[in-house]
């Protein structure tokens, strides 16, 4: 490999040091993203891998209030339809932020395209792979932003037909997340659900096997 192919010890600092610092935050300190942070982000998304080249990722960036609100409606309609279903922790639940809509500096929306009959890797698996290279631009969205100082949270709490309605998605597009960016006064120093009470994160040892996948008790 070339000297330009080759990362340096404090190039792969940066890059685990994004990884581990990456938040799904909830808290946002309104603010604005510069548009020329805003294209590096998406260029980042874009770099993603995907399955067979599809690209199957689109991004709706929502700019007009009143979409934003709409959007906000049914992100709290879902919340409560949860909270019903969670049972006894339903009240726990309703006291969680669950989201930043309304505080974000931008909303984005990432939707998955309609199937454009890519096989090439996706015979078997054909719905699988085009959901997994949408979360792969996600998350390359989410390190960059992390890199530039900018906190992003996903939403996953919203009916998909009608938020699809909403954005005149074209019929075989869904909408996979709306993700909140913008500026934060500070990052959580660990997972929210964690420092709120509500689920632990379980440690990688209980999470590789060697060889199969062990026997259940």
């Amino acid at each position: 490999m070339t000297d330009t192919e080759v990362f340096g010890a404090a190039e792969r600092s940066a890059v685990y040091r994004a990884i581990h610092a990456r938040r799904d935050m909830r808290h946002f300190a309104h603010g604005t993203v510069d548009e020329a942070v805003l294209a590096r982000l998406l260029e980042a998304a874009h770099a993603a891998p995907s399955v067979g080249l599809m690209q199957p990722w689109r991004f709706v960036r929502v700019t007009e209030g009143a979409l934003r609100g709409a959007i906000y409606d049914l992100v709290q309609a879902e919340r409560t339809a949860t909270a019903a279903a969670l049972g006894d922790r339903g009240d726990a639940f309703m006291h969680l932020k669950v989201e930043g809509i309304r505080d974000c500096a931008e909303l984005l929306v990432a939707a998955l395209a309609p199937d454009d009959g890519t096989v090439f890797g996706r015979r078997t698996l054909p719905q699988e792979t085009a959901l997994a290279s949408v979360a792969c631009a996600i998350q390359n969205l989410w390190l960059a932003a992390r890199a530039e100082n900018l906190g992003l949270g996903w939403v996953s709490l919203f009916d998909p037909t009608a938020l699809a309605a909403l954005l005149h998605l074209p019929s075989g597009a869904r909408p996979v997340a709306i993700l909140c960016l913008g500026p934060v006064a500070q990052f959580y120093p660990r997972p929210m659900l964690e420092l709120a009470g509500w689920r632990q994160a379980r440690p990688l040892a209980e999470l590789v096997h060697d060889n199969r996948w062990p026997a259940q008790p």
